[in-house]
């Protein structure tokens, strides 16, 4: 069996969405014929609480080395995980790649800084290394354009450092192809030296399955009699604040299809405190819905509380962005919570065709920014149509041969391909 080392300085039991991909690739890798080894920092030196629900979830005779990191100061200034325990990861790293056979060094991100451990260690013992890009590493983002911001000096390191992560990667990978498309453009070297491929999160049964085991409730909210009401869950995304601006129009618009509708956004926060953490909330207040149709609860709750959430509501609201990137793990996650899905798109994103080979939902497609206006237009209208549609809608009527190629089994599959062309 070929054996990889996956570099993820979070892993579970931090609550991270990035920790999921490490996870699910560890779970499936062995049937494919790889054996996984975690690399990641001990729990104790987290920032965020741990969620020990989330180590039941790991596969049995899972390998898991620990180091520790430098503690994250007062007042704070470096709190970065990758930077923390950079020099811990590399030694631990390069002591096991020396005394151990491994055929491949594979180092999801962020935290961005840890791609640059593939090159270190790539240089020091001369493993193939790959870069999983599950958010991309240069890109402009709100703030950016502020000279000497934070933001700013982000943006600037790096466009430094990801050309020296890069340089002699053997596979750089993504959770769709336009967040590593970037990389591909500005690093033409690496054309015909190093493979490139997508592939989305995937949907993992089992975690369903586990969800039952633990017996979760729902703490959020309460169904009320007579009441729709539809989950958001994840964080939001800076480029959906157009398209959800128009959504809230429509509604204000027409308010009647939405009589008694409850669209809860959940982990949808942002850094802060008090009113501060609300990503949702302010955009809820300028059209007039906030409290009654709008709930947020800002802070990021456990994965299998989301999962608890999900199968409680009455369907899942899923919403894409300007950018065609999105990919259908939210509507994966919805249909195996065996709900009905109403989602808004970026016309080119992949979850469009899905839902509609599926059957599990209905979507308005939009076409990025210039096209606003169908939002606004077509959201309540298609309201009307969804609100019948979840009456009728039975788990069992959803073709689920259109979400294999999204099971978390299935990417690993792809992931594998190129891991054995790799090397």
């Amino acid at each position: 069996m070929k054996k990889i080392l996956i570099i993820s300085p979070h892993f579970p039991p931090s609550n991270l969405a990035a920790v999921h991909r490490s996870r699910l690739f560890a779970r499936h890798l062995p049937a494919f014929g790889w054996e996984p080894v975690i690399l990641t920092v001990h729990e104790k030196f987290y920032e965020e609480a741990p969620d020990w629900n989330l180590v039941k979830l790991l596969p049995e005779g899972l390998r898991i080395e620990k180091v520790s990191a430098f503690p994250v100061t007062r007042p704070r200034l470096v709190g970065d995980i990758g930077i923390r325990a950079f020099f811990q990861l590399y030694r631990k790293a390069r002591r096991l790649i020396k005394t151990e056979k491994f055929d491949f060094l594979y180092i999801p991100i962020p935290s961005f800084y840890a791609a640059l451990l593939g090159r270190w260690l790539h240089g020091s013992t001369g493993i193939s290394y790959g870069i999983d890009y599950i958010d991309p590493w240069v890109h402009h983002f709100p703030g950016s354009d502020k000279t000497f911001s934070r933001h700013w000096w982000s943006s600037k390191i790096a466009t430094l450092l990801e050309p020296v992560a890069v340089k002699k990667a053997s596979l750089i990978t993504g959770v769709a192809e336009g967040y590593y498309q970037g990389v591909r453009d500005r690093n033409p070297h690496l054309e015909g030296i190093c493979l490139f491929g997508a592939m989305p999160y995937g949907g993992e049964p089992l975690d369903h399955r586990k969800l039952r085991e633990l017996d979760l409730q729902p703490y959020l909210f309460e169904k009320e009699s007579g009441s729709l009401d539809l989950v958001y869950a994840g964080a939001f995304l800076p480029r959906a604040v157009e398209p959800l601006k128009a959504i809230f129009q429509s509604i204000r618009e027409n308010p009647e299809p939405f009589r008694n509708t409850r669209f809860h956004f959940v982990g949808t926060g942002k850094p802060g405190k008090g009113d501060e953490r609300y990503g949702i909330r302010k955009i809820a207040e300028q059209y007039g819905l906030w409290g009654t149709i709008v709930r947020e609860y800002p802070d990021r709750i456990p994965y299998l509380d989301v999962l608890i959430h999900l199968q409680s509501a009455d369907g899942v609201f899923v919403l894409g962005s300007t950018e065609p990137h999105y990919t259908p793990s939210k509507v994966y996650q919805g249909v195996l919570s065996d709900k009905p899905v109403l989602a808004v798109l970026h016309r080119l994103s992949s979850a469009n065709e899905v839902l509609q080979e599926s059957g599990a939902g209905l979507v308005l497609p939009f076409d990025g920014e210039k096209d606003l206006e169908s939002i606004r237009a077509g959201f309540a209208p298609l309201f009307e149509i969804w609100k019948s549609f979840c009456a009728a809608f039975k788990p069992e009527q959803v073709n689920q041969n259109a979400f294999n190629a999204y099971s978390a089994e299935n990417t690993t599959g792809q992931l594998v391909k190129l891991l054995d062309q790799a090397i």
